[in-house]
């Protein structure tokens, strides 16, 4: 088999790719450049899963970064057990075909528990005092800890959060070089998170992520022009564009509105009860799950949806069906926001009721996805003195609660997850194998046939 390597930058679109990203402009103009089609999710988890199997949410499983747990009545997002996807992965069948193939996962989703020969995912410690350590997960157990020997402990801060930057970037890199150094395996998979914050903060905005375009342009030179000395073949995609947005949509507050959810209050905060709500949503990003737990109120959750500037889709079974999204997990309703739009997970409609996650960066405990994580409130002039004594006080090993984030929707300006984007806006797929690119957009599902035949197929020897 041929040496592959998948490199997955994060919200790279064809508008993005020019004077700020001068060694892919150049790399891309003597290659071609191509388009993925959207798909439905189009979000990290849903389109990872779709590229490695082959297969539509329908068959994997995967209709989000996040979904409801029907049985045990919880919301769960970014879980990481590779076991919640259906379908073989690309590197099980890659074996049947050649038991000396090896396959390297570096931070791709769903990267515990799985088949691969090397992965590795962030993994924080969860002390029990409360407090969360930077640290990552590897398979095998000790690839963790040589690769923090060299490169220092994985910046899980620099991952996620208001602090969110090039090192957590940097770092996968790296490691990914070190990994092909020590075991050159026949496939990586390399996923480079970077864009995907300054995007989500300023959208499109040139004057604030020039910057970060030239970083993830610097990391993409490195691992190219070593793959490229590798003689393996190198493709370059990502799983989405991120458009502009302005308009933050509370479906939970309207479904509150009209006496659907149901909270408990803690303490004067106010928790959602999911399993005793009658209907509620799950939001990730421009997308929605919708979920209702009495049927006789499935009309006017419809009307209710149908109703809601901002909303395009309203998807019932038929419609998740064409869009191959029909799975037990998905919603009820499945919604999709038109393309200035995105939904918040908010249900509370008083601030000073909030849950005390709600000004935390917690992706587990929040019943949605929440991008408002990257800042830390503008509205407090103190915000990083809080947050520096907050620093001090976890330093000395005192509790705190980094409650620094703001409950401003509106300082959102871009997002992704929806269908019927620009072209110019649609993720890239760029490949050194001659005769993969594509004039029309690529479907999502046959990118997994583009990795393997770059694995797979032989190119014709030119006759001397």
């Amino acid at each position: 088999m041929k040496k592959t390597v998948v490199i997955d930058v994060v919200g790279l679109s064809a508008a993005l790719i020019g004077e700020h990203t001068p060694f892919l402009k150049q790399w891309v103009a003597e290659k071609q450049l191509s388009s993925i089609e959207p798909m439905l999710p189009a979000v990290t988890t849903s389109v990872q899963s779709t590229y490695v199997t082959g297969k539509w949410p329908t068959e994997t499983g995967i209709v989000g970064n996040g979904w409801y747990d029907r049985t045990e009545c919880e919301v769960k997002f970014w879980k990481q057990s590779n076991k919640l996807v259906g379908g073989e992965k690309i590197w099980e069948r890659a074996r049947q075909l050649d038991p000396s193939f090896t396959v390297s996962k570096m931070f791709w989703w769903y990267n515990m528990y799985s088949s691969a020969d090397f992965s590795v995912t962030p993994r924080p410690q969860y002390h029990a005092d409360g407090v969360k350590a930077p640290d990552c997960y590897s398979q095998p157990a000790d690839l963790r800890d040589r690769l923090q020997e060299a490169l220092g402990t994985f910046p899980l801060f620099s991952f996620w959060g208001p602090n969110a930057n090039i090192k957590s970037t940097r770092w996968i890199a790296d490691a990914s070089l070190l990994v092909d150094r020590w075991h050159n395996p026949t496939l990586t998979l390399i996923y480079l998170p970077h864009l995907d914050y300054c995007l989500q903060k300023f959208g499109k905005d040139f004057s604030k992520i020039s910057q970060e375009l030239q970083e993830i342009d610097d990391v993409c030179k490195d691992l190219i022009q070593h793959y490229e000395r590798q003689n393996a073949e190198i493709i370059l995609l990502s799983e989405y564009g991120i458009t502009n947005v302005s308009q933050p949509i509370h479906l939970n507050r309207l479904l509150r509105e009209a006496g659907l959810i149901q909270v408990r209050v803690e303490q004067g905060l106010e928790l959602l009860d999911a399993g005793a709500s009658r209907a509620f949503a799950v939001a990730d990003h421009q997308i929605a799950h919708v979920y209702i737990n009495d049927p006789s109120c499935a009309a006017q959750v419809r009307s209710i949806l149908e109703k809601t500037p901002g909303v395009e889709l309203v998807l019932d079974e038929a419609g998740k069906k064409k869009y191959h999204i029909d799975h037990e997990r998905s919603g009820d309703f499945v919604v999709m926001a038109d393309a200035k739009s995105w939904f918040t997970y908010y249900y509370w409609t008083d601030d000073a009721k909030a849950p005390d996650y709600a000004r935390l960066v917690d992706i587990h405990r929040k019943p949605g996805y929440d991008p408002v994580e990257m800042f830390m409130d503008p509205a407090n002039p103190m915000i990083k003195l809080k947050a520096g004594y907050k620093l001090m006080r976890k330093k000395l090993g005192f509790r705190y609660l980094m409650n620094v984030i703001p409950l401003d929707a509106t300082l959102i300006k871009g997002s992704h997850g929806r269908v019927g984007t620009q072209p110019a806006d649609h993720p890239v797929f760029v490949s050194t194998r001659p005769g993969q690119a594509s004039a029309k957009p690529i479907p999502a599902i046959d990118v997994y046939d583009k990795i393997w035949e770059a694995l797979t197929t032989e190119i014709p020897q030119k006759a001397t």
